[in-house]
């Protein structure tokens, strides 16, 4: 499959304008790596750049260059993309700075990166604000400045990196990790062709094993999609970094890269329905790209230890603990089965300490480890720091790495040598453990990252059917606002303050329907929500109570927080009671609502949606009621979403132990709230034109076969942000 940036991705001939530090440097680095095609150097007055002949101008150049690097000041650099692209040049990398980068009120960048994108037209155009790209399989660098990688030898494989920082990329070069690199690129802000796009262009090089992504802002959720989509196809795992977790990040993203960051919680959802795994430091990045690379995606999260060390041993067990990978006991078949080959002295377990009876004895240990590693292990570990050999020997080591060898060739197993620390596994040892088919691991917690990112694509690329794309942002202006008019509630009975025939306003992206509307809203979509009368007085607010029967809840209109306003009054089960809640409640709100009380709840749940500026309409899931806060168990999930993905998010959440029946206290109904949520989904994803937030707190699920119900609902219509 061809693709618009390969000419500059692989190019036969570069162009690098600019006679600076920036540029010469370009010319210097393609010589130190050996690049075999032709260097153009473009300067008005020098002969040549580092003894390469230079040409005064691009019209002078011997002809279409596949690739160039413009390093001129930023007016200038217009003007030259323009003759490139006049010359037919396959691409460009703009490494200036001061456009729209700069900030959204900078009308001179906003201006100049306009002027830059219609003068590239067609041509591709990298940046700007770029450091550019370094092609390690062909020895091609648009790179202007040191780096730290070597290039790859003949028919030898590597991983792609996308970073959107150019400082970060050139600290990734520097590693001493034993990671082969095929392409290394940056990003810059994106003003013409998106991180989605570059990356679909490298993971069609089948010199690339795996892509490594760090994000500071997405581009384009369409572009994503078909990355994804592609990347599954090649099996080409991608792993990303993704920054905007703090709200200081997000800010350093707008500045940095004028790209939008989009929610956490959403970019979360939306990279998990990819299948991208993510991971949150530049350490456990690296390490995923190198499990990624040697072995692809994990089967399932089974993982096996040995180390010679209970301590080690120990240390395995905890940072596994809350994982989604981790250690399975051994069968009974299986432990005696590696018992036999440590002695009675050995106590047997998963992670295994082996001690140190058998240590620097290759046959006793590659008997001792075949037999562990037999037990069918999605990734078999070893735990091995190598002492320093400037001042020690290292060679009885080498004895255990060979046993590990031989007992995972002989079971067709996985397996992965992990130092605790990253000094005790110098470059040179990674190296050598990748040629013997053995992932070098730098850190412990490193390796779980790595193996539950491994796994969660395996199981992301092993699902049926791919999941629907988001619902994107729509623009303004769209959505059906009359399909948000409420209807009467049913049952009839007394209402106060309607100014419609249904007794309710009809209501426009102007109004702010209240908890009456919103419910009658839902109830009539189908959705399970209790019986209610408005009520516009304390008579009325009984006469309703005796209509729906008792026990009721009684709450005051127009209040967002009834809880912590004092506002609802629950469990009213006699007229008397209803009188005297009333007369409380009718000074605080716009009205009363009465309600019949939901009875035999086993959990609360939170249901609520908001607008992602980039993804769209966002679901949460969490533990509900006055607690929602304090708890912070929740999982976010895009819409539209499947009952698979909604039953999923349910089961992980903390609370649902409550929901399956915890030590004894009745199961929920946990179809009915499988259900309800859906099918609250659907009602916010037909409106995703016209509904900014959806709160639904809770929603009560009742003991099995009894249903669930929407107890609260607060609706906010796109335009109005009222409690």
């Amino acid at each position: 499959m061809t693709h618009r940036l390969d000419r500059l991705l692989r190019p036969r001939s570069i162009a690098i304008i600019g006679g600076g530090a920036f540029g010469t440097n370009v010319v210097e680095q393609c010589l130190k790596m050996g690049y075999a095609g032709r260097i153009w150097p473009v300067h008005p007055s020098r002969a040549d750049v580092h003894g390469v002949p230079a040409f005064k101008s691009v019209a002078d150049l011997p002809g279409a260059p596949d690739a160039a690097f413009v390093a001129v000041n930023r007016t200038l650099t217009i003007d030259i993309i323009r003759q490139l692209r006049e010359r037919g040049t396959g691409g460009a990398i703009c490494f200036a700075a001061g456009f729209l980068e700069t900030g959204n009120d900078d009308a001179e960048g906003a201006g100049l990166q306009q002027a830059l994108v219609e003068a590239a037209g067609y041509m591709p155009i990298i940046g700007p604000n770029c450091y550019g790209l370094i092609n390690y399989a062909d020895g091609a660098l648009l790179w202007p400045d040191q780096h730290g990688g070597k290039r790859l030898q003949s028919g030898e494989r590597g991983v792609a990196i996308i970073t959107q920082s150019s400082n970060i990329a050139c600290n990734l070069t520097m590693q001493k990790r034993g990671l082969p690199v095929a392409f290394l690129m940056t990003a810059g802000n994106q003003a013409q062709t998106g991180l989605s796009e570059m990356a679909l262009g490298l993971i069609e090089d089948e010199r690339v094993t795996a892509l490594g992504l760090h994000i500071e802002g997405f581009d384009s959720v369409t572009g994503f999609e078909k990355l994804a989509a592609r990347a599954r196809e090649l099996k080409k795992p991608i792993v990303a970094m993704k920054v905007g977790r703090s709200e200081q990040a997000r800010a350093a993203t707008i500045s940095h890269t004028a790209s939008l960051a989009g929610s956490d919680a959403g970019s979360e959802a939306f990279l998990k329905r990819l299948g991208i795994a993510r991971v949150d430091s530049i350490p456990s990045f690296l390490e995923t790209l190198k499990l990624l690379h040697a072995v692809g995606p994990l089967a399932g999260g089974k993982l096996s230890s040995m180390s010679c060390s209970g301590g080690e041993a120990s240390v395995m067990a905890d940072t596994a603990e809350g994982r989604s990978v981790g250690f399975p006991a051994l069968a009974e078949a299986h432990r005696a089965k590696v018992k036999e080959t440590l002695g009675p002295l050995v106590a047997v377990a998963n992670p295994l300490d082996y001690n140190t009876f058998i240590w620097n004895n290759e046959p006793a240990m590659t008997v001792s480890f075949s037999a562990m590693v037999s037990g069918g292990f999605d990734l078999n570990l070893l735990v091995l720091d190598f002492p320093r050999t400037d001042r020690c020997s290292d060679a009885d080591w080498w004895t255990t790495v060979n046993a590990f060898e031989a007992a995972l060739k002989a079971n067709e197993a996985r397996g992965a040598i992990v130092a605790s620390m990253l000094e005790n596994l110098p470059e040179e040892h990674a190296m050598a453990l990748f040629e013997r088919g053995i992932v070098p691991i730098h850190g412990i917690v490193e390796a779980f990252d790595a193996a539950e990112a491994a796994a969660f694509i395996g199981a992301a690329w092993n699902r049926s059917e791919s999941l629907p794309p988001p619902l994107t942002p729509p623009h303004k202006g769209e959505g059906n606002c009359e399909a948000l008019t409420p209807p009467s509630p049913q049952g009839g009975g007394v209402r106060g303050g309607g100014t419609g025939p249904s007794g309710f306003p009809a209501l426009s992206p102007s109004a702010h329907p209240d908890e009456a509307e919103a419910k009658a809203l839902l109830r009539e979509a189908g959705l399970p929500v209790p019986q209610g009368l408005r009520a516009a007085s304390v008579e009325e607010a009984v006469s309703a109570a005796e209509q729906l029967g008792f026990p009721v809840a009684l709450k005051a209109l127009g209040v967002a927080h009834k809880s912590e306003a004092g506002a609802v009054r629950l469990n009213l089960k006699t007229a008397e009671d209803v009188r005297s809640a009333a007369a409380a409640l009718l000074p605080l709100g716009s009205g009363l609502y009465v309600e019949r009380m939901v009875q035999g709840g086993v959990a609360e749940i939170i249901v609520g949606f908001t607008r992602d500026p980039v993804f769209g309409p966002a679901m949460t899931l969490g533990s509900g009621g006055v607690l929602v806060e304090l708890l912070q168990d929740s999982a976010t999930l895009l819409l539209p979403a499947s009952r698979d993905e909604i039953e999923a998010a349910l089961r992980g959440l903390k609370l649902f132990p409550l929901l399956d029946g915890y030590r004894g206290r009745p199961k929920a109904d946990l179809a009915a709230a499988i259900d309800a949520v859906a099918g609250i989904a659907g009602f916010v994803a037909e409106r995703a034109g016209v509904i900014a937030e959806l709160d639904i707190n809770p929603l009560i699920v009742c003991r099995q076969g009894e249903g669930a119900f929407i107890a609260d609902a607060l609706l906010v219509l796109e335009g109005k942000k009222h409690d």
